[in-house]
């Protein structure tokens, strides 16, 4: 009845591997998404005040009637049109890079199991 027991024990632990593996490949992916949504809303973030700024900007120059203000509109214009091609090229660098990292990516797991099965191996211990 122990070696039942045993065989059991060892079925559950080998079911137990498969689905730890599977549960860190799935937490990688979760991360890598993440850091993409990341980056996604840091741009919306630049691109909201860039907005602003030229909000800004535009209503300046169109409801002042003094000097000082318009002078503060027409700066206030280009700063935001820069900011906004500023947002678009450091979020297009960050995706590239997102990307090469995601292709030079491999799941641990498998190495680690591959180690396993090596040093066992050596025992002559087989699962």
């Amino acid at each position: 009845m122990q070696a039942t027991e045993h065989e059991e024990i060892e079925k559950l632990r080998k079911k137990l591997r498969k689905l730890e593996k599977k549960n860190s490949e799935i937490r990688d992916e979760m991360a890598i998404q993440r850091t993409i949504f990341a980056n996604e809303r840091t741009l919306m973030a630049y691109l909201r005040t860039a907005i602003a700024l030229i909000a800004g900007g535009f209503a300046a120059i169109k409801f002042s009637q003094h000097v000082y203000m318009e002078l503060i509109g027409l700066t206030l214009l280009p700063l935001g049109v820069i900011l906004a091609i500023y947002s678009f090229v450091r979020y297009l660098n960050k995706q590239r890079l997102i990307k090469r990292h995601r292709q030079d990516y491999s799941p641990t797991s498998h190495h680690h199991e591959e180690l396993y099965e090596k040093q066992i191996s050596r025992y002559g211990n087989v699962d």
